[in-house]
């Protein structure tokens, strides 16, 4: 009887980590690895910093060359989409027409960027959620705003032309829409390539959603210190004109339109009198960076729940023999005691681990559904997921790193330690308990400190105090 596979769907950080701890954790049977991109599994934050501003190639965004995947004897499906899954039978359906039979199923399709209507449509509107869309931006940028050439398309060797940060395109009109963090580090990337940048948001403070306003508003002090024009306004649409008949043969765009009321509030925005009373941004490029919506639109089957992202219980299983890791879980956190979803890289990869080990757990547990599993392998148990959660970002010289929940706070505390060395600490707080810490300039020891005291939440008073103890202790 021939061993039916177990699957992961996304070649992604948080699929290969699954992939890989299968493989350390005993399963020798067929092993799936299904990615809708072509290339090989890479690594995405540096994809709006390293890569776009051209210090980096696509090469170093690898996750694992060729050769270093060999040793998983993976049947690597690369540029195949899943399209369904029966949960009942564990059946895969591929873009081909393909029904794969599994013994499992790991699920880290990500999330996929959100747009507005129309925008495909329409050159020099951009998204930034892969390779093939942060090297397009990237020649752009480099190149004055005209198309990638084809070898930046391809993913060109290092060296190629018009790839290299500041490539003599001239300096370009960048309107980002959105200002969370992909937006504010894009921002900064272009700002240091020398364009004129303007960021507009719904809310008036950069970054507010994810860490506060307090924290927000030192990041659109910092911005404006490097000549981002800050706007408030929702979108109304794009001003485009025809066609550069060398080009696609899309028109182009030239102009964002805010909705009545947007409020451009940097100083030198042009804001002309758009079709009632709207605001009009200029613009040779447009990055749309609203948000994201998890990759969930194939799993149709009523089992699961897919109400943002794949609902999971605290071991990340979604149903039996289905388990989902990284931007695309919705799971129960054990300890802050609410389901919880997470687009952060530290995220992916411990929770890719995290769902091979208890998906060979429940396998093992049922006998002879697992015959991949070795016979000297030892016997898993199934084990709650409860990292203590991490995200970072590069603006500028400035890294902010953060730990434990710091949105949806009802209470923040942000204290510059010393503005000229850019150092901030700020604590957030939920019913009355300390749930998440971030800080700017503090040396990795301190930053370790803060961990250990936010991994548990805290009444504030006393996580107060600890953070300060740990932050004086130099």
């Amino acid at each position: 009887m021939t061993t039916r596979p177990i699957a992961v769907v996304g070649a992604s950080a948080a699929g290969l980590a699954a992939a890989e701890a299968l493989r350390r954790g005993g399963w020798r049977g067929p092993l799936t690895l299904i990615g809708d991109e072509p290339h090989l599994p890479y690594d995405r934050p540096p994809l709006s910093k390293q890569l776009l501003h051209g210090a980096w190639e696509p090469h170093r965004l690898r996750l694992r060359t060729a050769d270093q995947l060999a040793p998983l004897d993976l049947d690597l499906r690369l540029g195949t989409r899943a399209t369904g899954l029966d949960v009942a039978t564990r059946t895969l359906t591929l873009d081909g027409g393909e029904r794969l039979g599994c013994a499992g199923v790991i699920i880290a399709t990500g999330v996929a960027a959100r747009t507005l209507p129309g925008a495909d449509r329409i050159a020099g509107v951009h998204t930034l959620r892969s390779l093939d869309e942060a090297l397009a931006l990237r020649a752009r940028l480099a190149n004055g705003g005209a198309p990638a050439s084809e070898g930046v398309a391809s993913g060109g060797p290092p060296g190629s032309a018009g790839v290299a940060a500041g490539g003599g395109g001239g300096r370009r009109r960048l309107v980002i829409v959105g200002n969370g963090v992909l937006g504010c580090e894009v921002a900064a990337v272009a700002r240091e390539l020398g364009h004129e940048v303007t960021l507009v948001g719904i809310d008036e403070t950069p970054m507010a959603a994810a860490v506060g306003t307090e924290v927000g508003a030192l990041l659109a002090a910092e911005h404006r210190a490097r000549g981002v024009r800050l706007c408030t306004g929702a979108v109304d649409g794009f001003e485009t004109a025809p066609a550069d008949p060398a080009g696609t043969g899309a028109p182009r765009v030239t102009a964002v339109r805010l909705a009545k009321g947007g409020t451009p509030a940097g100083e030198g925005v042009t804001a002309g009198g758009g079709e009632g009373g709207a605001s009009r941004l200029p613009a040779d490029l447009v990055l749309l960076a609203i948000g994201s919506r998890p990759a969930v639109e194939w799993l149709a089957d009523p089992a699961l729940d897919t109400t943002d992202g794949l609902r999971c219980d605290a071991y990340c299983a979604a149903a039996p023999g289905i388990y989902a890791a990284g931007d695309v879980a919705r799971w129960d956190h054990p300890v802050h005691g609410r389901p919880l979803r997470f687009e952060h890289r530290m995220n992916a990869t411990e929770q890719g681990m995290a769902a091979a080990r208890n998906l060979l757990a429940e396998l093992a547990a049922t006998g002879p559904a697992a015959p991949g599993a070795g016979d000297d392998a030892p016997t898993p148990e199934r084990r709650p997921f409860a990292p203590v959660p991490y995200f970072w970002s590069d603006q500028y010289d400035l890294k902010l790193q953060a730990y434990g929940l710091t949105a949806g706070a009802d209470r923040v505390e942000a204290t510059v330690l010393d503005r000229v060395e850019r150092r901030l600490l700020a604590l957030y707080g939920r019913d009355g308990r300390a749930v998440g810490v971030l800080a700017a300039g503090l040396p990795p020891r301190q930053l370790r400190a803060l961990r250990a005291v936010i991994a548990t939440p805290l009444p504030w008073e006393e996580a107060r105090e600890r953070i300060g103890a740990a932050t004086a202790a130099g």
